[in-house]
């Protein structure tokens, strides 16, 4: 009896640290955790490499926002772009990047909030290894929405100032 415990025991302990490992390597993977679906594909001639944008909120005279969550895959970001009443960003999963012109590049993680200035050229994506969730806030629409500009270069990505 006492051999049958120890053994079982034994079994308890393996798949503990079986099911930890396989929590640790979820966690560490490149992908983010989505509360919302994926969405459409956002078009290539705004973004490099691969963002999926899903509509929350559609502008309408009411409210005058637009509110929507973009996943964007490990190494995606937008190009360079304004809007002209301002945007705000909630991080909801991963790790990337933000940058307004002229300013150093700032990493983004889940938890934080970005406001982007009212017709302030930047842009934001997806660190290289891990994907990007962000919910997006775009006030005062009867001012416009955005305004699509150049991409972001390679280095101007990879530049951490």
């Amino acid at each position: 009896m006492k051999n049958q415990i120890v053994v079982i025991f034994a079994l308890v302990t393996l798949f503990s640290i079986s099911c930890d490992n396989q929590v640790k390597q979820q966690s560490s993977s490149s992908e983010t955790n989505a509360i919302f679906p994926k969405g459409e594909l956002g078009p290539a001639e705004n973004f490099t490499g691969k963002a999926w944008a899903y509509s929350l909120v559609p502008n309408d005279t009411v409210y005058n926002t637009l509110m929507g969550n973009v996943y964007f895959e490990p190494g995606a970001r937008s190009n360079w772009h304004i809007h002209p009443a301002g945007q705000m960003l909630v991080i909801t999963d991963g790790v990337g990047y933000h940058q307004i012109k002229g300013q150093p590049r700032q990493t983004i993680k889940k938890g934080d909030v970005v406001k982007c200035p009212p017709n302030v050229m930047h842009w934001h994506g997806a660190s290289p290894n891990t994907g990007l969730q962000q919910m997006y806030i775009i006030p005062n629409t009867e001012k416009g929405i955005v305004k699509w500009l150049h991409a972001v270069s390679d280095e101007e990505y990879a530049k951490a100032n």
